[in-house]
């Protein structure tokens, strides 16, 4: 076994634990740190692809920024967080079981495609991907729209947790 896969499996074996603890503890506040370590596993993930532009992405706008802006919503709500009720949903096993079906879809599909068995394909080494990429963020018929609607999504809900954790007088 080569040290790359070795790293894989560790990473994967981090990142899939991770993300179980993101979605079964009991304090979001750990759940949203749970987050932080899934989140990084992905960003190791294409390390080992060779795209260190996604790698730096992932770190500076979801560990960065979205990860963040979580646990600062959290923790200005915090207090306003005061529900006695159940925490958890009765019917559990139906999401489970559903989430189990939709693995196995999943691994059924991937086994039919011929690109996992298959050579990857081999991409010209003239051409600019990072270029490309960023000339479809900002260009009108790109994706412009949905990256500014996300960023006023994050502000609006920056703005509604500041309004929410306000001590009226």
């Amino acid at each position: 076994m080569t040290p790359m896969q070795i790293i894989f499996i560790l990473t994967a074996a981090a990142t899939l634990s991770a993300a179980v603890l993101v979605v079964t503890t009991r304090n979001i506040i750990h759940a949203a740190l749970w987050l932080i370590v899934s989140l990084f596993g992905v960003a190791v993930f294409y390390v080992l692809l060779n795209a260190g532009f996604f790698a730096v992405v992932q770190v500076v706008i979801y560990i960065g920024a979205i990860a963040i802006l979580f646990i600062f919503a959290v923790m200005l709500t915090r207090r306003l967080m005061s529900d006695s009720g159940p925490q958890s949903n009765t019917n559990w096993w139906l999401a489970a079981v559903i989430s189990v079906l939709l693995f196995v879809g999943l691994i059924w599909m991937l086994s039919s495609w011929r690109g996992v068995t298959g050579e990857p394909p081999v991409l010209k080494s003239n051409i600019d991907t990072i270029g490309l990429l960023g000339r479809a963020l900002v260009s009108p018929d790109g994706f412009v729209l949905p990256f500014e609607l996300a960023s006023v999504l994050l502000v609006a809900a920056l703005i509604g947790a500041i309004y929410v954790a306000w001590e009226r007088k």
